[in-house]
C-alpha cells in the first residue's frame, strides 16, 4: 500500500505526509513545476503544467489498494476504477457508494456557475478542518493496515 498525493492545489500535502510518515507508509506526491513541495521522506514527482497531467500520472502508477488524496473527483472516480481508496482534503471518502452522487453534484454546480456566471467563494482554511482530515486519514489507515 503506498499514498499518493495529488500535489497540485492540495492544502494538506505535509500534513498527508507527516501521518505516513508515522504509520510507515511509503509516499509519492505528484504535481505541476508551479507547486513547491519540502523534500524529504515524500517521493516528489514533478509533471507537466498541462491540465491533468498529475492525475493521469497517478492512475497510471498506482497499484490496486493505494490511497490518493485529492480534491479532483474526476481523479477520484479513476482511482476507484483501479480499486483504490480515495480521500479529499476535508476527509471525505468518496467510495463507489457515493462517486455517481459527487460527480453528479459537480456536473450541476458547473451548469448552474456557467448558466449564472456566478462562483462559488470558498472558506479560508482552518485548523479544524486540517485535523478533520488527518483524523479521517488515520481511520482509514486503521482500517486498512
Amino acid at each position: 500500500m503506498k499514498l499518493w498525493i495529488d500535489g497540485d492545489g492540495c492544502p494538506v500535502v505535509q500534513h498527508a505526509i507527516d501521518i505516513a510518515k508515522r504509520n510507515g507508509l511509503a509516499v509519492t506526491v505528484v504535481k505541476n513545476h508551479a507547486v513547491q513541495v519540502k523534500e524529504g521522506y515524500a517521493e516528489v514527482i514533478t509533471v507537466d503544467v498541462s491540465r491533468d497531467a498529475a492525475d493521469f500520472y497517478i492512475v497510471n502508477h498506482m497499484s490496486a489498494g493505494d490511497i490518493v488524496i485529492t480534491q479532483d473527483y474526476g481523479l477520484s472516480a479513476m482511482v476507484l476504477s483501479k480499486r483504490g481508496y480515495c480521500m479529499n482534503q476535508n476527509g471525505r471518502q468518496v467510495t463507489q457508494e457515493n462517486i455517481d452522487l459527487i460527480l453528479e453534484q459537480r456536473h450541476n454546480n458547473r451548469v448552474e456557475r456557467q448558466k449564472n456566471k456566478k462562483y462559488t467563494k470558498f472558506k479560508k482554511r482552518r485548523p479544524e478542518d486540517d485535523d478533520a482530515f488527518g483524523d479521517a486519514l488515520m481511520v482509514l489507515l486503521e482500517k486498512l493496515l
